[in-house]
């Protein structure tokens, strides 16, 4: 039977809405689902915990989210007349954007932020050095307007709690018995692919090390976690500790719209040890275990 999948108001490089019905048959049941990395949210939209902690390093992203919980009807009226079709054109998307990089106002941020991320090339979101958005204009004929999206987005939100901090903090604020699910910048499949930069500060290997030593110590006080990344013997090697699953799935992103093929993704999860009861209210989640 096919179930209905809630889609991001986002488009997002890396999104998993694909990936969902694979995701959600490894998240255990739990009183709060916790993302230190949550993008466009596709996991968040299609699960069903009590409570959310959900964390992004990119403070546009945060803020726009917080915007959307609490002034839903507001800003979609706003965000609506961004997409008509004298904004859709190089030189409109060019002066948006420098007016998006030149601005310190939250507000105007989020409205241009989306409307970057609908009319700039394949979804991208990515950042000069300076902390500038750099992302070209995509050239699309008609730019959706996720109305729907956004308000169902607005009404999930209210089980949510968002915040703007590093990896390393949400791990060390754990409430008993939270479930982890982390989708991290993933390993490069070579040397040439990671052609962008989602925040200035990066997450190169050390941090992909440090993120799954978190999730055994995470594993030791009671949590599951769950970690997608590229299937590599790298990525096979620091999860070692985790049962793996591989699977194909399509890329969402490609330099050349014909070697968009299938790439091997894995998860890993750390099952928790010693776990907090499951709350009656969780239910619907299934644990399953994966094999090696």
């Amino acid at each position: 039977m096919n179930v209905k999948r809630n889609r991001a108001f986002l488009k997002w490089a890396g999104g998993k809405y694909s990936l969902v019905p694979e995701l959600t048959k490894h998240l255990p049941a739990g009183p709060e689902l916790v993302e230190p990395f949550v993008g466009a949210g596709s996991v968040f939209l299609n699960t069903d915990y009590p409570r959310y902690v959900l964390n992004d390093i990119n403070a546009d992203l945060i803020q726009l989210y917080q915007i959307v919980q609490h002034k839903a009807d507001t800003f979609v009226a706003d965000a609506n007349s961004l997409f008509c079709a004298s904004a859709n054109v190089r030189s409109s998307y060019l002066a948006f954007r420098q007016q998006f990089n030149s601005s310190t106002d939250p507000y105007q941020r989020a409205l241009l932020f989306l409307y970057l991320n609908r009319h700039g090339y394949n979804g991208l979101c990515r950042y000069n050095l300076s902390g500038k958005f750099n992302v070209p204009f995509g050239s699309y004929k008609k730019p959706y307007f996720p109305e729907a999206e956004l308000y169902y987005f607005a009404e999930k939100a209210q089980k949510a709690r968002f915040s703007c901090s590093s990896y390393q903090q949400v791990f060390a604020e754990l409430t008993p018995g939270a479930i982890v699910y982390c989708d991290p910048p993933y390993v490069p499949l070579s040397k040439t692919a990671s052609f962008t930069s989602y925040a200035r500060q990066g997450f190169n290997l050390d941090d992909q090390a440090q993120l799954a030593n978190l999730a055994e110590q995470a594993q030791q006080k009671g949590h599951s976690v769950l970690i997608s990344n590229h299937d590599t013997t790298w990525t096979r090697k620091i999860y070692q500790q985790a049962a793996l699953r591989s699977v194909q799935v399509g890329r969402s992103i490609s330099q050349n719209g014909a070697g968009r093929g299938k790439v091997a993704e894995l998860f890993a999860l750390y099952p928790a040890i010693n776990p907090a009861p499951v709350l009656p209210s969780a239910k619907g989640l299934r644990q399953t275990t994966m094999q090696q």
